[in-house]
Parts: C-alpha cells; sequence; structure tokens
C-alpha cells in the first residue's frame, strides 16, 4: 500500500513539534546545560520511535490547516512544559523567599539552566529538586505523558477554550502557593526568630541582638533546613505526582471543545 507523502510529513511535523514544545519548558528536558544540537537529535529520535504507532490513525488535514495545526501542537508541548516545570518555579520562588529571610540575598551564583543570577539558597534547593526529578525518573513521566495525550488529544485537536486558558495561567497560583509550603519549616522559624529578638530587644535594649540576630537567624535556617532535607524526597514525589495529574487535567480541558 502506498503511502502519501505528504500525510507522512503531516504526521511527522506534528509529533515533532509538540515534543519539540516539551523540550523548550520541561524540567531537565528544556535545561539549557543540554546543548541545542543533542536536543534537536532526540526530537527526531522521538518524533520517528512514535510514528509507527500514531499513524495508524492519523487524522489527514488539508494542506491549509498545517500552520494552525503547526501551532496547535506545539501549545500542546508548551502547556505540558509549563505545567511540569511549577515545582521547580515553586522551588525558585522558595529559595528567594529563604535567602532573604537567611541574610543570603546578596550571594548569587550564574545558574547554568537559565543562565541568571539566583541566590545561593535558591541554587542548593534547585540541585536536590533536580536529584529527586532524576531519581524518580519524572522526565520519563513526561515522555510518557506527551506520548499519551495523542490518545484523547489527537493532532490538531486543541481547542483554546476558556477553562484550558484558566488552568493554564492557574500555574502562577500554583507555585505560589508550593513554593510556600516549601519553604514553610524555615520561614516559620525564623519568622518566629525575628519576634522573639524584637521582644529581647524591647526587654534588654543593651544586647548586641544587631550583631548577633542575623547570626542566629542564619544558623537556625541552615540547621532547620538540612533536617527538612530527610522529607524532600516524599513531599516532591507528591509535588510531581500533582504536577503530573495536573498537566492531564490541562490537556482534558483543551479537548472539551472538540467533542
Amino acid at each position: 500500500m502506498d503511502i502519501p507523502f505528504g500525510d507522512v510529513l503531516e504526521a511527522l511535523l506534528a509529533i515533532g513539534m509538540r515534543i519539540s514544545g516539551l523540550f523548550l519548558f520541561a524540567p531537565f528536558l528544556g535545561s539549557g546545560v543540554i546543548p541545542a544540537r543533542i536536543k534537536a537529535m532526540l526530537v527526531v529520535a522521538l518524533t520517528f520511535l512514535m510514528y509507527p504507532v500514531l499513524s495508524r490513525t492519523w487524522p489527514h488535514l488539508a494542506l491549509a490547516e498545517w500552520p494552525l495545526l503547526v501551532f496547535r501542537e506545539l501549545l500542546v508541548g508548551v502547556a505540558v512544559g509549563i505545567a511540569a516545570s511549577v515545582v521547580f518555579e515553586a522551588v525558585q520562588m522558595s529559595g528567594q523567599i529563604l535567602s532573604i529571610q537567611m541574610g543570603y540575598s546578596l550571594i548569587n551564583i550564574l545558574d547554568p539552566n537559565t543562565q541568571v543570577d539566583t541566590t545561593v539558597v535558591a541554587m542548593f534547593q534547585q540541585s536536590i529538586a533536580m536529584l529527586i526529578f532524576l531519581r524518580l525518573d519524572v522526565h520519563l513521566w513526561l515522555l510518557r505523558a506527551i506520548g499519551n495525550s495523542f490518545t484523547y488529544l489527537p493532532p490538531g485537536g486543541l481547542q483554546l477554550t476558556q477553562p484550558f486558558m484558566v488552568a493554564l495561567f492557574g500555574a502562577g497560583t500554583a507555585i505560589l502557593v508550593t513554593g510556600v509550603q516549601i519553604a514553610a519549616p524555615v520561614l516559620s522559624a525564623t519568622l518566629v526568630t525575628d519576634v522573639v529578638l524584637g521582644l529581647l530587644g524591647k526587654a534588654s535594649p543593651q544586647l548586641p541582638l544587631i550583631v548577633l540576630g542575623p547570626a542566629i537567624k542564619s544558623l537556625l535556617g541552615l540547621g532547620i533546613l538540612f533536617i527538612s532535607l530527610k522529607y524532600w524526597p516524599v513531599m516532591f514525589r507528591t509535588l510531581f505526582m500533582q504536577s503530573t495529574a495536573y498537566t492531564d487535567r490541562l490537556l482534558h480541558l483543551g479537548t472539551v471543545g472538540a467533542r
């Protein structure tokens, strides 16, 4: 049986665009540390691996619909990548908060992933979160999710419905809530320390709290942070599972208008 070249090109283009969108924003896969050439090779390899399975039920579209198809498929991949990066953005935010509370906000290093200056606490937390991410094989969860998405969200089937857009922009709220949850142990301890030091300063003004205060907060914050690392694998496993569920719900919302 002859397979028209246009149908093959359409399928490869749509699959490649959806995977490319994922590689733009997804944690680890979209990291700036990985050379662009390696990413391109991975996208091409995954596209050809998925094509034999997906081509059996591939809908054929007119050539005039290809630009819209490319845009929609790229948007699907970008949506999956943004949803998957919620946890890491929350870790970044919590690190920035704790850096201010612990007195490390002026100490910045270059983040190789984003190529911007980042506080040492945020960089430390991101490194631990990435190790847990790789240990749990969450990057494989993302590849599995993008492959399964073709079963309930066919190529060109994405509809920019109001629930889809609300859920997509709701990632900002999820970042804020998750970031505060991650920072909660150290943040609570440092805030209580501020209150206690303030009361001591009122009770005994001769105490050199201006000198001792930052050191106490720094040591206390580091101690609680290191103690809380014991519970991070379980916590981040739950957060990554919630992120995956959020990704799945987001894509299902995009199919509402297509059904």
